[in-house]
């Protein structure tokens, strides 16, 4: 299937357009973006007249920060295509809701990416917990905002979630792998003195089984950076590292899957959404956008120093 890719920075150089390029199931087509372009690929300035000029495209992939993504995948849906969202799958709630009754009352597919949910020890982990009792799940969430978002002022503006655009990958393999859902109590957002979105959040749930369920979240890890969720549970102690490439249970690890076809978080997304396209499915899954939401209405603000690039 030809697809169009919008938006040409760094996740779209890195992961969509290598994964794309790996697939069978895609032809990337056409780009549209201001600044970037990918060798030997059709590239427009402007999405309109990409969606005039080629009505052979059937699907699109928004690659867009969240606040201009909705103008852009709601264009696609009314000219028929479907569309794939980079994660977060929009700037609220409720425009998500809004995108989603467009696709079923256009019989189009669409998807809302959640790429750590593919990480390779994930579903392990899912199906580890599975059955078993929590009594407690920490999640630490750390990394160097410099090296993952050099000179993107985006987001530190409203719209942009600050510290929550790594950390709602956190909350979305945890939507995943708990049996029970959590909802957020509390939380504690930090704020530079000049950003508009947060550089730090602490939050705290609840589990209806009485589990201890909390997350911190940071951007201004220096050295190592910390991608981690330990599962503590009646009969064992479960770890995933890495985002959920590194699986550790009860001090052991596992050993790891054989690599397949569809090695890799972004090629398994694709793979997803080529079978979405096929059977005319919807994968809208909001639950990490809403942990995220609920934070920024309970949280409590404290101010922390200004950030400077």
């Amino acid at each position: 299937m030809k697809i169009a890719l919008v938006g040409i920075g760094k996740i779209a150089t890195d992961q969509h357009v290598p994964s794309i390029a790996a697939s069978a199931d895609w032809d990337l087509a056409a780009t549209v973006s201001r600044h970037g372009s990918v060798p030997g690929v059709e590239s427009y300035t402007d999405f309109d007249t990409m969606l005039a000029e080629r009505p052979d495209i059937r699907v699109v992939s928004l690659c867009l920060p969240p606040v201009p993504r909705h103008a852009y995948a709601a264009a696609a849906l009314r000219a028929g295509r479907h569309v794939m969202l980079e994660k977060p799958p929009g700037a609220t709630l409720s425009e998500c809701h809004a995108l989603e009754a467009m696709a079923r009352a256009g019989r189009l597919s669409l998807f809302a990416t959640w790429h750590s949910r593919e990480a390779a020890r994930v579903a392990e982990a899912r199906a580890w917990l599975a059955g078993r009792e929590l009594t407690r799940l920490t999640v630490t969430w750390k990394e160097d905002v410099r090296r993952w978002h050099p000179g993107q002022d985006w987001i530190w503006e409203p719209g942009g979630i600050g510290v929550f655009d790594p950390g709602i990958n956190a909350l979305s393999i945890v939507t995943l792998i708990l049996p029970e859902a959590v909802h957020l109590t509390g939380a504690t957002l930090s704020f530079p003195a000049n950003r508009q979105t947060p550089i730090a959040a602490r939050l705290r749930f609840f589990h209806p089984g009485g589990a201890q369920v909390s997350a911190e979240f940071d951007w201004r890890q220096e050295g190592d950076q910390t991608w981690t969720i330990v599962a503590e549970t009646s009969t064992g102690i479960l770890t995933l590292l890495d985002g959920g490439a590194r699986l550790i249970i009860d001090g052991a690890a596992p050993p790891a899957p054989e690599d397949g076809p569809l090695n890799g978080e972004y090629p398994r997304l694709y793979a997803r959404m080529a079978r979405l396209v096929g059977t005319g499915g919807i994968d809208m899954d909001l639950a990490p956008l809403a942990h995220v939401a609920d934070a920024f209405m309970l949280g409590r603000r404290e101010d922390v120093a200004p950030f400077h690039w």
